[in-house]
């Protein structure tokens, strides 16, 4: 065979595959992937010849002398639909067998293994510089008890070495851990605390190039002094003091260099993790891991772009006053460098004992102002982003991790916090369904004596407030509620909230003075004048409404006296309901079809006699399996359409 024929016949069995692939879809009415219907279409080409060869040798074969046209026409119909069939039917088993997104594609499949190697490579880091740091036998479960308090210091230094060296994400965890006296032992708070101000700072080498890049021009044209050595170094970052030209004392935070990457990484461990436990717990399933991993993901991202930092502070210093922010310079504000006026103190650790009730009183009393009242606040209130300043007040930093409520979850989260102040379990329980979903089985009288007893547990005066979290969160899992993202940032920042007020003041009553600021500022959301602004505004509103209300009802009024009034009501007036409705019955019309034509078919061929078309068989055998054939491909477009897993976007469901 020469070259033009084989090309001809390359383009001709390609040409057929195309139709068949084709055919095949069309026949089904179900959108397949390409690849995946090409490689049907290619094992039918394949396949068509020996599965064809019996069912046409059965038969018989055409009299050559005197063809009958019914017989030529029925047969080629039978092959054309036998050949049609197969790759529908590989495509069904398919469908049942290996759903769509069930095996990743040639690319997705290259980025998975490119992306478990480098998570491997990630995963192998972080155990060898746990191992470096002598927390080898720990991980794997063999390491020694430790009962003296020098055994567990020696073991908290390893254990902040190696989050120190795991990277941001890791000394993240490290400052979270270190607010959580109800978790770790003092020893760990205390080693673990030097996270927030004792990170290894970079080298100027690779500061500089940052720096250089993000302000366009050198760094000794922009400032008029820059320091190269850091003022602090945190995870996220590090400051550097600096003077403009205008004489004006600023600090620059500058990203550290290349842990976009090392973050994406971890944040990637950290969802694969929280959706294995979310799906293979119940604990996991209650307290929704993946979302809260994602929402932590979304606040390390945010973390990563100070532009986002800039505009956080921003928002919380408009919203709030009281305490001291220091004020972005916008037009030297980028993703990698913020530039912000500098504000004169010491860390608040160093703050003296005599100052730490009113320093804990201030800074409870501006966090839940900036939740309950304003709406934006600060979500990760540890000692390292607080500052006493020079005039005895403070100073809080670092905006990266900023929420955001809106009013009717303020609003429930203030009558949760009056319905507390009140000791109400009634008004608890409805608050808190307010603020979290309802799921539809929940046991609200259960719910109800829950909070009572929690109230009563951790109300009373003199009560440790280091359980009160916990508590609250185990009766939220109990019964089944989950948390929005928005309100789980509440809670962690409350939860290191706590932390910091007992390093401030030792034995702070962070219960009776929450108790205060409710009976303080939310009381006065309740008070008489607030009650008739409401009344106004919501009048105001309605007023347009009752201006129309008397001639509507003078209409029904007169419609019902001379026997007019009627109700209209149409029935599958939504578009979605119609397209479900019709889809069933298209369903229900292609089984019906699809089994009468099968019985037909069956009848058919065991009806004895019919003018015979072939050797072997009779014009009525021949319909018959034609028949059985078209029952086939119907039956086919059914299943395709059962096995085919529902999507957001087919959903036609009524009420939807």
């Amino acid at each position: 065979m020469d070259l033009p024929t084989q090309l001809l016949v390359g383009v001709f069995t390609l040409l057929t595959i195309i139709a068949l692939a084709a055919a095949a879809q069309r026949l089904l009415n179900v959108r397949f992937g390409r690849l995946r219907t090409f490689l049907a279409a290619l094992a039918a080409f394949g396949l068509a010849r020996p599965v064809l060869e019996p069912i046409l040798g059965s038969l018989g074969a055409v009299d050559a002398r005197q063809p009958p046209p019914a017989a030529a026409l029925g047969l080629l119909l039978l092959i054309v639909m036998c050949v049609v069939l197969i790759p529908m039917v590989i495509l069904v088993l398919a469908e049942a067998l290996v759903p769509p997104g069930s095996l990743p594609g040639p690319l997705e499949l290259i980025r998975s293994v490119r992306g478990r190697l480098s998570r491997s490579r990630r995963y192998s880091q972080i155990t060898r510089i746990a191992i470096r740091h002598g927390l080898g036998p720990y991980l794997r479960g063999r390491g020694e008890r430790l009962e003296d308090r020098p055994g567990k210091v020696r073991l908290a230094r390893s254990l902040r070495e190696a989050l120190d060296d795991g990277g941001v994400t890791f000394v993240k965890l490290g400052q979270v851990l270190s607010t959580r006296r109800d978790l770790l032992p003092a020893e760990f708070v205390e080693e673990l605390g030097r996270l927030q101000d004792q990170v290894a700072p970079a080298p100027w080498e690779q500061i500089e190039p940052v720096l250089t890049a993000e302000l366009g021009g050198p760094v000794a044209e922009v400032f008029a002094e820059f320091g190269r050595e850091p003022l602090a170094a945190a995870s996220i970052g590090q400051v550097h003091t600096a003077r403009l030209h205008t004489g004006e004392s600023v600090v620059v935070k500058v990203l550290r260099p290349g842990i976009g990457s090392v973050v994406a990484k971890d944040l990637d461990i950290v969802r694969r993790l929280a959706a294995t436990l979310e799906s293979r717990t119940r604990w996991g399933r209650s307290l929704g891991l993946r979302d809260l991993a994602e929402g932590f993901a979304t606040a390390i991202r945010e973390e990563l772009d100070f532009r986002v930092e800039a505009a956080n502070m921003a928002a919380v210093a408009a919203s709030s006053g009281g305490v001291t922010y220091p004020a972005p310079i916008s037009a030297m504000c980028t993703e990698r460098v913020l530039v912000m006026r500098r504000l004169s103190g010491r860390p608040i650790t160093t703050a003296a004992p005599e100052q730490g009730p009113r320093l804990a009183r201030d800074l409870l009393d501006c966090l839940l102002r900036q939740i309950l009242v304003e709406g934006v606040f600060h979500a990760d209130p540890h000692p390292g982003n607080l500052m006493l300043l020079e005039d005895g007040t403070l100073g809080l930093l670092d905006f990266g991790s900023v929420g955001r409520l809106d009013g009717s979850v303020r609003s429930a989260l203030q009558r949760f916090l009056l319905a507390m102040n009140r000791q109400d379990p009634l008004g608890v329980t409805d608050a808190l369904l307010e603020v979290v979903p309802r799921p539809e089985d929940i046991d609200e009288a259960g719910l109800e004596r829950a909070l009572g007893q929690f109230m009563a547990r951790h109300l009373t005066p003199g009560m440790d407030s280091v359980q009160l979290f916990t508590d609250l969160f185990r009766i939220v899992s109990v019964y089944g509620l989950s948390i929005p993202p928005e309100v789980a940032a509440v809670f962690r920042a409350l939860a290191t909230l706590e932390g910091t007020l007992v390093r401030l003041s030792p034995g702070f009553d962070l219960i009776g003075e929450a108790r205060a600021f409710a009976g303080r500022y939310l009381a006065d959301q309740v008070g008489p004048e607030t009650i008739k602004e409401t009344v106004t505004q919501e009048l105001a509103a309605l007023l347009p409404m009752l201006r129309r209300l008397p001639r509507r009802v003078e209409r029904i009024a007169s419609a019902a006296e001379h026997g007019r009034f009627s109700m209209n009501v149409r029935l599958l007036a939504d578009e979605r309901d119609r397209s479900y409705v019709t889809g069933l019955l298209h369903q229900v019309l292609l089984t019906v079809l699809g089994a009468t034509s099968g019985v037909m078919g069956v009848i058919l061929l065991g009806t004895e006699g019919g003018p015979p078309v072939l050797s072997n068989t009779s014009l009525f055998q021949l319909i018959g399996y034609n028949l059985l054939v078209i029952s086939a491909i119907l039956v086919l477009r059914v299943l395709a359409v059962i096995f085919r897993r529902p999507r957001p976007s087919d959903d036609h469901s009524p009420g939807r």
